[in-house]
């Protein structure tokens, strides 16, 4: 496959305000200069059935040719260990750990030690070319393995042990499975005498998960990296017997043990941080990169309790990947220092090298406590990571499953040739298990205006970012002001953030949700504020921002319909301790949020809407003025040509649905795409599709909350793609209109 041309990049931060500062990082392979302009984006959709792609250029200080270069990304987490005088000291030696490989037949992969790749030098507990255990000794000239000869299995906890007498030159490595199966081998030994005097100091630091490779641009590059779990990691300054190593492996150094206990690494300690602590008099701590999977079940889980806080002995294994990636790394481009008057909105800013562009999205908040609308749109940054890089190429199930073939588009086809950017949640690391965490300090080849989602439908096949846009565009049009915020500006700043605005919209699919925002915009309502929900499946999963690292969240697939499981056991996020997976499966269904919660999704065409009795209620009659008693509603659109599909949610008391809400309108005649979602079927069941199941339907759902405020949910991802029909003359965009004008209305809502 023939390597594109490209050029990309990506902002930090994603969110600015006026007076503030905005960092751009750009990589371009093929070309050698590039013009940086920023403009304010309007509407992404190339469609020509629509409005077309609108942008405008804003003058800044950035505007101008910049010299291209091609910035590497180098994923992969490990752990980098402090340096201390007790590591410079140390000849003889013991290492152990407790591990869980789950690629033992991939090559080389270090354990942990202190290994110089380039340099041929030093020492380390690595799995060897067989798949075993065994200890790898340089001197900067000669290389010498010691392997026990038995592969570790896969996905089963091992004890494994190197040891090196700097005055003997004697190695032993040991290694024993931790499963009993009475018919496999599980243990293994081998010692003989070295010739090669490893290199106790080089130009590597001690590291568990990685060796160390060289220095690019004043950053480590790692090497040999492990995939799987390591439980209790020991380094003891002496040669170990067997009987020793296991106490010194089980238990705290005892008195007696200290001088040789140079560390003791607990990774059951800071679980929701990236700090290592090692619990021996040295206090030889260290630091993670990449951010590898905490708080994960160690080799003594007992299956007692799910949590780590409950039993945090039980979880003290740390899962690491060779494809874990939190920051790309890259050095600046060009910053954007934002004027105290800068208009809130969607920018970007667009690279262009002859007939390669790309774009860099960000967003301009107001100043914090100074808005400069009455209106704020909620950008659903947190469902952009949770998509970023997002790959049919990576799930080949993905064809059957929309019913059609499938177009690679070239931001798909990039991101494909650059796995080192980071996939997204909904794809699994190389080892097969569930990427967990995602961040925005990389390129998001499908966070951009222009994009094509091969999970959009007929017309206008677009998701995510590039959907939202048909939101913006017609806010623009109709000359709403606006602010916009961020997902990850309403985390750190609660109810506070939305306290100003007298309404609030969503995108079209606010699918991931902080414990934070989902408390804020509770509140917010409560408080008398009026949420427009303008999209579908929205608040369905639970989220964390990771605070010590910015622009970076955690979700874990337990529970709900989903693309992988989380493993037994580590169903609780590492960040802040909450259970993960769904808010249905905590008590808080969007339902209880905003009326309605997702039941199917479906990947041919849309459909429309029919009102209800309850539309006639003279609490509703504003959103229904020039709307007639029998008018399909939505019948066309941009996306689908209907404005109920992709995915919807429905009303259900049981899940929350206040008792008052009114279900004005609901969608039909479905196709047979649309499928019920795993967790509205209590068993298998015959009418798992649309038109046959009652349940396959969107509703569309007004309440009003205490303090005059409400609710309106539109419950459809399609809504806003039917916005610009005709001339932004239609029934979608009346009646949004009508709503968006009674929320900014200060008279209160009453039941």
């Amino acid at each position: 496959m023939t390597r594109a041309r490209y050029i990309t990049g990506y902002s930090d931060p994603m969110s600015v305000a006026p007076g503030g500062s905005i960092h751009f990082y750009v990589s371009a392979e093929g070309v050698t200069q590039y013009r940086a302009d920023i403009v304010r984006l309007i509407h992404g959709d190339l469609n020509p059935a629509g409005p077309g792609f609108k942008e405008k250029v804003v003058q800044t200080s950035v505007s101008n040719n910049y010299p291209a270069r091609r910035q590497n990304t180098y994923p992969g987490s490990c752990i980098v260990i402090h340096e201390k005088a007790a590591l410079a000291a140390l000849s003889s030696f013991t290492l152990q750990a407790f591990i869980w490989p789950t690629t033992p037949q991939k090559g080389r992969q270090v354990i942990l030690g202190r290994w110089a790749a380039k340099q041929r030098s030093g020492f380390a507990l690595i799995i060897d070319e067989t798949g075993a255990a065994a200890l790898l000794l340089g001197d900067g000239r000669r290389v010498e393995t010691i392997s026990s000869g038995l592969a570790l299995r896969e996905r089963e906890w091992a004890f494994v042990a190197a040891t090196y007498n700097t005055d003997s030159g004697n190695a032993q490595v040991f290694q024993e499975t931790l499963e009993d199966h009475v018919v496999l081998k599980g243990r293994a030994t081998a010692e003989r005498l070295t010739r090669v005097k490893p290199r106790m100091v080089n130009r590597a630091p001690f590291t568990i998960s990685a060796g160390f490779s060289h220095t690019d641009d004043q950053r480590s590059v790692f090497c040999y990296h492990y995939n799987g779990k390591i439980d209790r990691p020991r380094l003891a300054g002496d040669v170990l017997d067997s009987s020793t190593q296991i106490s010194f492996q089980k238990h705290r150094p005892q008195p007696e043990q200290e001088n040789i206990a140079l560390a003791w690494w607990d990774f059951s300690e800071n679980m929701a941080t990236t700090t290592i602590t090692d619990r021996s008099i040295n206090q030889i701590n260290g630091e993670t990169v990449h951010l590898p999977t905490r708080a994960m079940t160690g080799h003594n889980w007992t299956g007692h309790t799910l949590r780590a806080e409950d039993a945090p002995e039980e979880y003290g294994a740390i899962h690491f990947h060779d494809d874990d990636l939190y920051d790309s790394g890259w050095n600046i481009s060009f910053t954007l220092d934002l004027p105290d008057r800068f208009r809130s909105g969607v920018y970007a800013a667009r690279l262009k090298a002859g007939e390669i562009e790309d774009y860099i999205p960000f967003f301009v908040r107001p100043k914090p406590g100074r808005p400069t609308a009455r209106l704020a749109y909620l950008a659903e940054t947190a469902t952009y990571m949770a998509y970023a890089n997002f790959n049919v190429l990576h799930a080949p199930e993905t064809e059957p499953w929309v019913s059609r073939l499938l177009i690679v588009y070239p931001d798909n086809l990039l991101a494909y040739q650059h796995d080192e950017w980071g996939k997204s949640l909904y794809e699994s690391h190389s080892d097969g298990s569930g990427i967990s965490v995602s961040s925005r300090l990389r390129p998001i080849t499908n966070m951009r205006p222009k994009n094509n989602s091969p999970f959009g439908l007929h017309g206008s096949s677009l998701r995510e970012f590039c959907a939202d846009t048909h939101l913006i565009d017609w806010l623009d049009y109709k000359g709403y002001a606006c602010d916009v915020i961020t997902d990850e500006d309403l985390d750190n700043e609660g109810v506070e953030l939305l306290r100003p605005y007298a309404a609030v919209m969503t995108g079209t699919h606010p699918e991931y949700t902080s414990t934070h925002m989902w408390d804020a915009l509770k509140a917010y309502t409560d408080q008398g504020g009026r949420l427009m929900y303008m999209g579908g499946n929205g608040f369905y999963w639970r989220i964390a921002y990771n605070q010590e690292c910015p622009g970076a969240i955690e979700m874990r697939r337990a529970g709900g319909s989903r693309t992988w499981i989380t493993e037994p056991g580590e169903g609780f996020q590492s960040i802040d301790g909450e259970p993960a997976g769904v808010w249905r499966d905590v008590g808080r269904a969007p339902q209880r949020l905003v009326g309605t919660g997702i039941v199917t999704m479906g990947f041919d065409i849309a459909s429309y809407f029919k009102r209800l009795d309850e539309s006639h209620d003279r609490r509703v009659a504003f959103a229904f003025e020039g709307i007639g008693a029998d008018e399909r509603i939505g019948e066309f659109g941009l996306i689908g040509g209907g404005a109920a599909g992709l995915e919807f949610d429905r009303a259900e008391p049981h899940y929350g649905t206040p008792p008052h809400a009114l279900v004005v309108a609901r969608s039909e005649n479905h196709t047979e795409s649309y499928l019920l979602l795993l967790e509205e079927m209590g068993a298998m069941i015959p009418n798992i599709h649309a038109p046959e199941n009652p349940l396959i339907h969107a509703d569309m759902v007004f309440y009003e909350t205490p303090k005059g405020g409400a609710v309106f949910s539109f419950s459809s991802q399609c809504w806003c793609g039917s916005l610009s029909h005709n001339g932004y003359n239609n029934n979608v965009s009346r009646m949004t209109s009508n709503v968006l004008t009674r929320f900014l209305d200060p008279a209160a809502f009453d039941v």
